[in-house]
């Protein structure tokens, strides 16, 4: 398993972040995180997959967070005071219930403050003040109707989906900022409040403040708002400029 921890100034609040085995933003991801917070990174163990629907619902097993938080206690120092399991669609897989069980398994492990992408995104969503919501991802089918399913449930509209059309599952790791930046436009709606970016895999920093000039509303990822939401939780906020949803805390 691989760990990493953001350097911090002395005296600052610390979080944690399990993310899944294959996640590749750990630079990104810094961008969001200020100097004063320290943020502690475990993976899960590497599940054999055949499709992007056998990856998602194998990582959306609360018992795979066994052994990233075991490695969060032991290395940092003990659980930082809030964690987020960092990963869309294993949080959205399972529906409403699954995602409250991830929780329940951090708060039985001794997290004080657990979080998932997915009640993040749906957190960020409400702060922006978004009802009707344009989505972009990178899934196959039948994951994008479990995304939509779960959004609908936690009291959004869908206005459209719109796929990046990747033919494979690892496809999404080679996906640039410009294809990112053009699914977006070509996927928003007229009626939607916001567009959200679904996938902890796509590059999103440099993007969002654009689009949200172009399209005159918010842009939500979900790295951005896992971020987001566990700054908030510990009385901290994002770093990012030009992004909407990191003027709410």
């Amino acid at each position: 398993m691989r760990y990493g921890v953001e350097a911090a100034e002395p005296g600052g609040r610390r979080v944690g972040v399990v993310a899944s085995f294959d996640f590749t933003r750990r630079a990104e991801l810094s961008r969001w995180v200020p100097p004063e917070v320290t943020c502690a990174l475990a993976f899960t163990r590497r599940v054999a997959y055949e499709d992007n629907w056998q990856l998602v619902s194998r990582l959306s097993r609360p018992g795979v967070l066994t052994e990233p938080l075991g490695e969060l206690r032991r290395t940092a120092g003990g659980l930082p005071e809030a964690v987020a399991y960092l990963c869309t669609a294993c949080s959205f897989a399972d529906g409403v219930d699954g995602e409250a069980a991830l929780r329940e398994e951090m708060a039985a492990q001794g997290v004080r403050q657990a979080l998932t992408t997915s009640g993040a995104v749906t957190a960020a969503l409400r702060a922006v003040g978004a009802r009707r919501v344009a989505v972009v991802h990178p899934y196959q089918a039948p994951v994008d109707r479990y995304l939509a399913g779960y959004l609908e449930a936690t009291g959004f509209e869908v206005a459209g989906r719109t796929a990046l059309g990747l033919d494979a599952v690892d496809d999404v790791y080679g996906v640039r900022t410009g294809q990112v930046g053009d699914a977006v436009a070509a996927g928003d709606r007229p009626g939607a409040d916001a567009v959200f970016i679904s996938c902890t895999a796509l590059p999103t920093y440099d993007v969002i403040p654009a689009l949200e000039d172009r399209l005159g509303k918010p842009v939500i990822s979900a790295n951005q708002a896992t971020v987001w939401a566990l700054l908030r939780a510990v009385g901290s906020r994002a770093r990012g400029s030009g992004q909407r949803l990191l003027e709410h805390c």
